[in-house]
């Protein structure tokens, strides 16, 4: 477990240390101005999205890849493929809905479509692929042809998107298809295609797991293209303030662990937000 959690840390590292330099670099330089209290904010923001990432990462490898690895080969060894295939479509669905950047695409189109309705969206069409992908390794049928004819449905439908004035939400539909590449959707996807591939057997069994992702990735495009020409209002969305300037006026955290200025005044007293200093 300590072994793992090094690897997962040091993966974590290598990811956020780099731009972790570029932003103390450019902090030097004329064209961004950063105060030390800055750069310190950052810099503990930093080591704890190292941990946080780190973390997130070792208990998504210990949970979901042996659980999709033992239902692939489990559920296989059965020879009950109607089972497999609703087992596989209904785990595509939970999971993609337990993604939490799918959960932030949701909330950025609210003014748009139902965000609940979006999420439910996405989960459908990866489960619907993730069927799609099971059946393609039990069958051993031809990935390129599979990508070929969905591709071809896909820019089917956008063509009809884009006859209906609505392509500006073309980038929201291949933006949703981003969610199969998630720290949860894509140790699942992976190990049950490994375990029924496995389980299935023949020549080329360790290849015919291929492209799992590449074909569940297509799921959530055509649903959000569809969903999208039925969808009524406009994009709109406004990016919020995330400068350190911003953050830190709105106060540090208080001796209760609550956000201040987020919560109501409580019956053991009131939440005081603490400011720091303003620089002149």
């Amino acid at each position: 477990m300590g072994k793992a959690l090094f690897l997962k840390l040091k993966e974590s590292l290598t990811s956020v240390l780099p731009v972790g330099i570029i932003v103390f670099i450019l902090g030097m330089t004329p064209y961004l101005t950063l105060t030390g209290r800055d750069l310190l904010v950052f810099g503990i923001s930093a080591l704890a999205l190292i941990v946080g990432i780190g973390l997130f990462n070792l208990g998504a490898d210990l949970a979901m890849t042996p659980m999709g690895h033992f239902i692939g080969e489990g559920l296989t060894k059965s020879k009950k493929a109607t089972i497999l295939l609703l087992v596989s479509f209904l785990m595509g669905v939970l999971i993609t809905i337990a993604e939490p950047d799918l959960a932030v695409l949701a909330e950025q189109v609210a003014s748009l479509m139902n965000g609940k309705l979006l999420i439910v969206t996405v989960g459908l069409g990866v489960g619907f692929f993730l069927m799609q992908a099971v059946l393609k390794i039990i069958r051993r049928v031809d990935l390129t042809r599979l990508l070929l004819f969905y591709y071809l449905v896909l820019f089917s439908i956008a063509t009809v998107l884009f006859g209906s004035g609505k392509g500006d939400l073309l980038p929201l539909s291949f933006d949703s298809g981003g969610v199969t590449t998630g720290p949860i959707t894509v140790p699942f996807i992976m190990a049950l295609g490994v375990g029924i591939a496995l389980t299935v057997g023949g020549r080329r069994a360790n290849e015919n797991s291929f492209g799992l992702i590449a074909l569940c990735s297509i799921g959530p495009i055509i649903a959000v293209l569809l969903l999208s020409i039925f969808s009524k209002g406009e994009l709109s969305y406004s990016v919020p303030d995330y400068s350190m300037a911003a953050v830190l006026e709105k106060g540090i955290w208080t001796d209760d662990f609550s956000w201040a200025g987020h919560f109501p005044d409580r019956r053991r007293g009131r939440i005081h937000a603490c400011r720091l200093p303003d620089r002149h």
